[in-house]
């Protein structure tokens, strides 16, 4: 059996439907390569938190440009703050952080809270503009984390973001909203993901600090469920970003053994159930994601 077809055994094993795309990071010159594993990896999916990893790369441009100074310190009132689970929006008291550490926390613990004000500070346009330098043409941010909870308040109708998602959470009902539609909200394809990584890992898209600064954050996600889950091992580093929402659940990564080519890989799923907790779809990514690693780990050629 391929890779491919063991990957769309695991995801519905698991109950869901699932989008993978994974491609070595060689030394090739060419934009993509021709070592990759798809399941459905060229259709458009709903990208989730996922949206943060252009965010960022659009913001680490602007400092490239000197355009912005990555030190500029904000405070923060975290009652007037996108709501969600982590960061700044769980604190009491007002925050003075820098703008990077804000892109940091945005990345390691999926702020929402901070990710809506480094957008605030860049721009959709720079995001945009990020997408068409790299040609990745099905990728679309039409906002941030505060606009994806005006549009479940409006769709579930109800009046907070807490009152929403337990709507969603309830599985007697068949909710459509447009957070799931890819049509309607920010959505990309798994081919273009990877795509953005293998261009991000090949020093393509930013300066070498800069490109440094990325791949260091990106190391320090703290989720473990997802990809991380797959490569329990203390010499194997996975630089990743997950993105979550209702019945969603995803993770871009890379991976990168010692001594070996760095390999990039996107799982997007859409369970049929709507528990807060789905822990068989995080195993789903998890393995969905080793098998295609393992299949395309290869060791480093020696320079000529």
């Amino acid at each position: 059996m391929s890779a491919a077809d063991r990957i769309r055994a695991v995801f519905a094993d698991a109950g869901c439907t699932g989008w993978l795309h994974a491609r070595r990071c060689d030394d090739s010159a060419a934009e993509t390569s021709a070592a990759e594993i798809s399941v459905g990896g060229d259709e458009r999916v709903v990208i989730a938190s996922v949206y943060k990893l252009a965010l960022l790369v659009a913001f680490c441009r602007h400092v490239d440009a000197g355009r912005i100074d990555p030190t500029a310190r904000l405070t923060v009132l975290p009652a007037d703050c996108t709501p969600g689970p982590t960061g700044i929006a769980v604190l009491r008291d007002p925050v003075t952080m820098s703008l990077r550490d804000l892109a940091t926390s945005m990345m390691t613990v999926s702020d929402n809270a901070a990710a809506d004000v480094l957008l605030g500070e860049t721009g959709l346009g720079p995001v945009e503009e990020l997408l068409n330098d790299l040609g990745l043409t099905r990728t679309r941010i039409v906002g941030g984390t505060a606009d994806l909870h005006r549009s479940l308040v409006r769709d579930t109708d109800t009046h907070t973001t807490a009152e929403a998602f337990a709507t969603l959470a309830e599985n007697d009902e068949a909710w459509s909203v447009s957070a799931y539609d890819p049509s309607y909200t920010s959505a990309t394809t798994p081919e273009e993901m990877t795509r953005l990584l293998r261009a991000l890992w090949a020093g393509r898209v930013l300066s070498p600090e800069q490109t440094d600064f990325v791949r260091s954050v990106m190391r320090r996600q703290v989720w473990p469920h997802r990809i991380a889950a797959a490569f329990p091992h203390r010499t194997v580093s996975v630089a990743g970003k997950t993105g979550t929402i209702g019945v969603i659940r995803n993770e871009v990564a890379v991976v990168e053994f010692p001594d070996e080519y760095p390999v990039a890989v996107a799982v997007f799923t859409r369970a049929a159930r709507a528990d807060p907790e789905l822990p068989v779809v995080d195993a789903a990514i998890t393995e969905s994601a080793r098998i295609a690693v393992t299949e395309l780990r290869r060791p480093l050629l020696p320079p000529d």
